[in-house]
């Protein structure tokens, strides 16, 4: 399966919920990505924190490749000079990379090198490569590497500090996100992170994004099936609506 494949394949069953697993309970790692999977989820997403990109620090590619499922590792890297690290995560089990345009002076290059980089799950359908900018980044960055990325993630807080509230402007950004995508005809997917709660999860959806991150609304309420399964209809219900109402 190729890279396309694989984006035809995620662009197919969009728009998809990606579950970030830092907030389950890590001492039954295994149980909770079981729930996942029961849930009917396909991505779950890692971010990886470096202390320097931003605040805190969270786990590296030794927690990637301890993931045992059959779900795709949507691995978030925030970390600075990604370049000569990269390849440690493709190793250890990455199936989706997104880096930072602001980590890298060099980030044309991360890209051009993942792209060249073989899949350790399945050598054949290769990294799906992912750009991420914060909500202060101007979106006209992203113009040159267009060729180079499957995803755009666009955040909705600022990286390393909890408790943030979804910046209501990333609806603009997404839309414009879209424009600069169609106009260079390419087929990108975008993705949203952060903020993503259950009482704001539809409105996210209806902004038009293929991807959607979210975590702890997941798994901090003790009840992470149920939880997962309430996001994931969220999303079918939001986008249904829409499309009646366009129709």
């Amino acid at each position: 399966m190729s890279v396309k494949a694989v984006l035809d394949e995620i662009r197919r069953a969009c728009p998809l919920v990606s579950v970030g697993v830092l907030t389950a309970d890590l001492m039954n790692l295994g149980d909770e990505l079981k729930l996942m999977e029961t849930a009917g989820l396909r991505l779950l997403h890692v971010d990886v924190i470096d202390g320097c990109f931003c605040p805190m620090m969270t786990v590296g590619p030794r927690f990637i490749k301890a993931m045992k499922t059959p779900l795709y590792k949507d691995v978030h890297l925030m970390i600075e000079e990604p370049l000569s690290k990269v390849e440690s995560y493709v190793a250890a089990g990455a199936d989706m990379i997104t880096v930072h345009v602001e980590s890298s002076r060099h980030v044309h290059r991360v890209l051009q090198v993942l792209g060249a980089m073989t899949n350790a799950n399945d050598p054949d359908r290769g990294i799906l490569r992912g750009i991420a900018l914060n909500p202060g980044t101007p979106l006209e960055v992203i113009a040159p590497l267009m060729d180079e990325v499957e995803m755009i993630f666009l955040l909705a807080v600022n990286p390393g500090w909890g408790g943030q509230r979804f910046i209501s402007s990333t609806g603009e950004r997404i839309g414009r996100a879209r424009q600069m995508i169609r106009k260079a005809k390419k087929d990108i997917l975008i993705g949203i992170d952060g903020g993503v709660t259950r009482s704001n999860i539809a409105d996210v959806a209806r902004m038009g994004a293929d991807i959607i991150v979210t975590g702890s609304a997941v798994f901090d309420g003790r009840r992470p099936l149920d939880n997962a399964r309430f996001m994931i209809d969220a999303v079918k219900d939001a986008v249904g609506i829409q499309r009646s109402e366009s129709e």
